[in-house]
């Protein structure tokens, strides 16, 4: 038998909806909306129900009537956000277009609340945000040419690619303001040693001489080599759909 704290078996979205009658005044869409304003600030150390009564002025009793528990406040801040993700219906444009704006999506969805990027696959994604994105790719790449389990496979790909790159880059700008210091900042700091160990690394060493200043712009490598891996991913899968013995 599921345990209660079971996370799958005791998501948000499996609970039957309370019966009506006296509600608090606040709604649950100001009540998710308020704890992303924490998580974004802050991240999930940095909410709890306490703190959250606190800043939405209601106490913490207007947000149990809506959720159990930190768990099942999380699960719906992240199908909220998941709600930035736009993803083309079929018809709107071609299947590598609809393919690149998701996974864009998802990228920039992620850098912008970095906290959920933790918390993906934690428990199930069932919301009605997540299962529109759901929808709308198994219909996108359904008319693209993939069916059963290579759709799945093909779906992933695209949602690992943008969730690796988001995963870097917040850890790096993270870093990045812990030290109160800019890349370039930071590179200049640690340019005299890397000169002192390139005679043990040549090839890294010609190859960083030959990237010049580029290097020192963070954002625009991150983005570039966001969009290469995508294009390649992209390339990839358009050859499978063309192989005549799948």
């Amino acid at each position: 038998m599921p345990s209660k704290s079971d996370p799958f078996t005791s998501s948000v979205w499996l609970r039957p909806s309370r019966a009506r009658g006296e509600q608090p005044t606040l709604s649950r869409e100001q009540i998710v909306r308020t704890a992303i304003e924490l998580l974004d600030a802050e991240g999930p150390a940095g909410l709890s129900m306490r703190r959250l009564g606190t800043r939405l002025g209601a106490g913490a009793t207007s947000v149990y009537w809506y959720v159990a528990n930190k768990d099942e406040l999380l699960e719906l801040a992240v199908d909220e956000v998941m709600g930035e993700v736009y993803v083309p219906e079929v018809g709107d444009t071609s299947w590598r277009v609809g393919a690149s704006v998701l996974a864009t999506g998802i990228r920039a969805m992620l850098l912008r609340h970095p906290w959920a990027i933790g918390l993906l696959g934690v428990r199930p994604t069932i919301g009605p945000n997540a299962m529109r994105i759901g929808d709308r790719t198994v219909a996108l790449l359904t008319a693209a040419g993939f069916a059963g389990l290579e759709l799945a496979h093909a779906s992933a790909m695209l949602s690992a690619h943008a969730i690796g790159s988001a995963t870097t880059v917040s850890a790096m700008l993270n870093s990045m303001r812990r030290s109160g210091m800019s890349m370039r900042e930071i590179a200049e700091k640690l340019e005299a040693n890397v000169r002192r160990i390139a005679p043990d690394h040549p090839h890294y060493d010609e190859w960083r001489q030959q990237v010049g200043p580029a290097a020192y712009d963070p954002e625009r490598v991150w983005d570039e080599s966001f969009m290469f891996g995508l294009e390649r991913l992209l390339d990839g899968l358009e050859m499978w759909l063309d192989r005549s013995d799948r």
